[in-house]
């Protein structure tokens, strides 16, 4: 059985609910891993490796305490994981311009079919009410080359929006 867990949490955003929420799974002997946590719309959201020999039952039992009193929702789930093993993007594309439904999944798919696997993905409305601005940074891997990707940016640029690619080179060793 995996002693991995995924923590999704999600609430109003407001002061310490990293700082506790950590220090409950910590108290329990809880090892954290990867993260990612961030405000959203402004809700606060946690997806979170935790390694541990207890049940999924004494996890949220630990963190409950703060889940209660401080309005959140929250979900553990078993997980097969591993860290260490990831491979390395080898660009970021971002895609900018006037906020309307299909923005994500037109880009996406487009640089699905050009094999760019996303690695990360953040996205943002800025601008106005009346006038909003939808602004993805999308991080991945160019599997089948950098052309294939150029051939797909060019075809979400056809839909409306700004898109630019920046190769990433990392130096390892």
């Amino acid at each position: 059985m995996s002693k991995w867990k995924m923590l999704t949490l999600v609430g109003c955003d407001q002061p310490g609910i990293v700082a506790r929420i950590t220090s409950a799974l910590y108290e329990t002997g809880a090892q954290l891993g990867e993260a990612s946590m961030m405000r959203l719309g402004g809700n606060f959201t946690i997806m979170l490796m935790v390694k541990s020999e207890h049940t999924i039952e004494q996890l949220n039992q630990s963190i409950e305490p703060v889940v209660q009193d401080m309005g959140l929702a929250s979900s553990f789930q078993t997980i097969e994981a591993s860290l260490h093993q990831h491979e390395i993007p080898d660009s970021i594309i971002t895609v900018y311009g006037a906020d309307r439904p299909g923005i994500v999944a037109k880009a996406t798919t487009s640089l699905l079919e050009a094999g760019y696997n996303i690695t990360d993905l953040d996205s943002d409305v800025a601008g106005s009410e009346a006038e909003p601005i939808y602004i993805m940074q999308i991080e991945g891997i160019a599997a089948q080359g950098m052309e294939a990707l150029e051939q797909a940016i060019e075809q979400i640029k056809s839909e409306g929006v700004n898109v630019d690619m920046t190769p990433i080179d990392v130096m390892i060793g």
